[in-house]
């Protein structure tokens, strides 16, 4: 009897112990530098992950007792891992087709610009429109011997193109160039005066000559009257575009994507790629405010939030002012380089209070494009007389996306009404070599890309890129956060070097408080159990290595969901 007892205490035990046993792990990634941007524990030597999620972090020997038979083990060889980078502010369809159509981000001049266009003529249908993005004449070294009100013309460009349509938008999106032809087919010349006064009035401006010729250049919203003769894109191109701008975001260690102002067409091929398993980076998508009849559809629908984690709509994009490059930027005092003149607001500020309002019955975020410090303070006021109507709602979570140039009696405001700039650092290193002539150096000094300060308050920063304003490599933005120098390393010690972020603000804003911005804080930004299994390696510890050569660091690898989605 004693002997049975003990046989059937022995089995017992076994078979709780068998019951106890834990899962075996689908993946565990250990070997390198881990930062978890998690508090309790801010880095650790390992991780297991089963199906989408962490099931721990921590050391080495405690990750192994996951290991299973069929667990992918991957050695980081001394890399660095972190949270998966989430691009805070981006378009995404834009980044794909600029890998379609020219691509002169890197054009050095407006010489430059002609032969790329030439060649793309000759290689073009006739009357085939010729489309590209990202030219900036306050980054070229060598200006045209012909500027009107800081542009170039469009004399070269129509010599080279007599037959094809050419419409280049500019680097911040905010302006863009048409050659004769182009404005030929729109009806614009010197008498067209009827549609120069509309889009004056609307928000917009048709740079012209001393002979009231135009010259090419249409700023804002003046950009319509040449784009609505453009053929639409076709839906296989479309798709082939948000393909190409996916494995853009592999490459470069984005495996989530905030994206600012998103039409009924791309929403419906986001669903689509959602349907077909082809998404592969997770969208915290905007509607844009353009479309007023789809903000309100939504507002009726109500938020979607996808419990996949794939594709999120609840929140509007409400562009309100124009860029600094094209001085479109809406301004409380004029332009420096260009006197009298204060940029403009291409929103109705009545519309921004008639949206939050809405909004905020709703349960949607509003996103409110903001570069100049009068639209900031516009939009501010409308924000909080939005949230004194509405006090039931304490969670709102309204951004100002870039909110580059502010008053200083604005900078508490953020923190007090809770309002999140969503900034993205790599403008600072970009634009802040030409743009103090733009606004003089007592408002670069006391305004502009005030991170710290904003911190200060308590306010919580988004980072990204713009892209495809800027490239979509985060390293550049994270490099300009702590540093504050051009990408050539200039000035020393950084423009307003007391307001640089640290690198651990710099890789929050990156990655948790970037999620916070999303409402998806509690999935995802951090690593720790329960979260969503996205990381981003990188070759080396951006976190120590000298500030030098944060710019030689490369992604080498981004998993998505526990799945490597890029290697290099």
């Amino acid at each position: 009897m004693k002997v049975r007892v003990i046989l059937f205490l022995c089995l017992l035990s076994a078979l709780l112990s068998c019951s106890r046993r834990q899962p075996s792990a689908d993946l565990i990634i250990y070997g390198g530098t881990i930062y978890t941007v998690n508090d309790a524990r801010p880095v650790v030597e390992a991780v297991a992950v089963i199906g989408d999620r962490i099931v721990f972090a921590g050391t080495q020997n405690e990750a192994f007792k996951w290991k299973g038979d069929s667990t992918q083990l991957i050695d980081l060889t001394g890399q660095t891992m972190t949270p998966g980078f989430i691009e805070g502010h981006g378009h995404i369809m834009g980044i794909g087709y600029n890998e379609l159509d020219l691509n002169l981000m890197d054009v050095k001049s407006y010489d430059e610009l002609v032969e790329r266009v030439k060649q793309a003529v000759e290689k073009a249908k006739p009357g085939e429109w010729i489309l590209g993005r990202g030219w900036h004449q306050d980054k070229w070294e060598a200006k045209p011997p012909v500027m009107i009100k800081g542009f170039q013309t469009h004399h070269a460009l129509s010599a080279v193109s007599p037959d094809n349509p050419v419409f280049l938008r500019h680097a911040s999106g905010h302006a863009a160039m048409a050659n004769a032809k182009a404005m030929e087919i729109a009806g614009i010349n010197q008498l067209s005066r009827e549609s120069l006064r509309q889009v004056s009035e609307e928000g917009g401006e048709i740079i012209r000559d001393e002979r009231g010729n135009p010259t090419g250049i249409f700023n804002e919203l003046a950009m319509s009257l040449i784009s609505r003769h453009i053929p639409a894109n076709e839906e296989e191109r479309a798709e082939r575009a948000l393909e190409l701008a996916i494995e853009a975001c592999w490459r470069n260690g984005i495996t989530s994507f905030h994206d600012a102002g998103a039409t009924r067409e791309s929403i419906a091929l986001f669903k689509s790629f959602k349907e077909r398993g082809k998404l592969g980076v997770r969208l915290y998508v905007m509607v844009t405010g353009w479309d007023r009849d789809l903000v309100y559809e939504w507002f009726r629908w109500g938020p979607e939030i996808d419990p996949q984690n794939l594709l999120t709509i609840r929140s509007v994009k409400l562009n309100c002012d124009g860029a600094l490059g094209s001085r479109g930027a809406w301004l409380l005092e004029p332009y420096s380089d260009r006197p009298g003149f204060y940029g403009m607001a291409t929103y109705p500020m009545d519309s921004v209070l008639a949206v939050s309002r809405a909004a905020l019955k709703a349960g949607f975020q509003v996103c409110s494009h903001a570069i100049g410090d009068r639209a900031n303070r516009e939009i501010l006021d409308r924000y909080e007389q939005a949230f004194k109507e509405n006090p039931q709602v304490t969670d709102h979570r309204f951004r100002i996306e870039h909110a580059q140039h502010l008053h200083p009696q604005d900078i508490p405001r953020f923190g007090a009404l809770k309002v999140i700039p969503a900034m993205q650092a790599i403008h600072m290193s970009s634009d802040r070599p030409w743009a103090i002539n733009r606004l003089g150096e007592k408002r670069i000094k006391e305004g502009a890309y005030m991170w710290q300060s904003l911190l200060r308050t308590g306010a919580i920063i988004v980072n990204g890129t713009d892209a495809p304003v800027e490239p979509l490599n985060p390293i550049p933005s994270f490099y300009a956060s702590v540093t504050r120098k051009t990408l050539k390393g200039e000035p020393e010690g950084g423009y307003e070097p007391e307001e640089k972020m640290t690198r651990e603000q710099a890789l929050r804003s990156y990655t948790l408080d970037a999620a916070y911005g999303a409402f998806e804080e509690k999935i995802k930004g951090s690593i720790e159990p329960g979260k969503l299994a996205d990381f981003t390696v990188f070759s080396q510890d951006i976190m120590k290595v000298p500030e030098a050569d944060i710019l030689k660091t490369t992604v080498t690898m981004t998993v998505v969901g526990g799945k490597v989605v890029y290697k290099k």
